[in-house]
Parts: C-alpha cells; sequence; structure tokens
C-alpha cells in the first residue's frame, strides 16, 4: 500500500472514531509561514510550550526591549551606553544563530 493511501486510511479511522473531534485550535486559521524551517520553528514551538526558550529567543526579547529603552533615551551619554548594550545583545544574538546555523549544517 502506498504511503499517501495508508495515511489517508488512517485520517479517515481516526475522523470515523471522532479521535479528530474537539481538538486544541480547530475551526481556527493556521498561523502564517515563519520565515525560517518548519521543523525548527516547530523545535521552537515546542521548547516554549514546555517553558524552555532557547537564548536565541531570549535574546531577541532582549533586544527588543533595549530597542525600546533605546528609542527613549535623549540623553546623549545615556544614549551611547544603550546602544552598546544594543550593539552587545546584536552580536551575542548573531553568534547564537551562527552556532544554530553550524549545527544544522554538519547534521
Amino acid at each position: 500500500m502506498k504511503w499517501s493511501k495508508l495515511s489517508e486510511h488512517q485520517i479517515r479511522k481516526a475522523q470515523a472514531e471522532g479521535q479528530l473531534d474537539n481538538l486544541k485550535g480547530a475551526g481556527k486559521p493556521l498561523p502564517p509561514p515563519g520565515h525560517g524551517d518548519f521543523a525548527e520553528a516547530a523545535g521552537f514551538r515546542i521548547m516554549a510550550e514546555a517553558g524552555a526558550l532557547p537564548q536565541e529567543v531570549e535574546l531577541r526579547k532582549a533586544l527588543k526591549a533595549q530597542a525600546q529603552k533605546l528609542a527613549a533615551t535623549t540623553d546623549p551619554a545615556e544614549r551611547k551606553r544603550e546602544m552598546a548594550a544594543f550593539a552587545d545583545l546584536q552580536q551575542k544574538l548573531a553568534i547564537q544563530e551562527e552556532a544554530r546555523r553550524k549545527f544544522y549544517s554538519t547534521r
């Protein structure tokens, strides 16, 4: 039996048994596709649901907060410190992204 026919058979069987009724998110539109790899996005989602965010995600949140802080700063000396902190976060994020890319390219 072909894989497509087997999977279609299993789906129809589950529907007939009511296993697909009242699923989380039923009747809601699918989220828009991200710009990254689907498997990677699924992994991030699973980790987020478990309360374990990767450092890359935490750095993105910190970078967004730092950008807001930088936008609200008017004092030149303080702004320079905030810009340095922003650049530091950008560098850390770039390092994490590069490490992830290297990890997945060696597999």
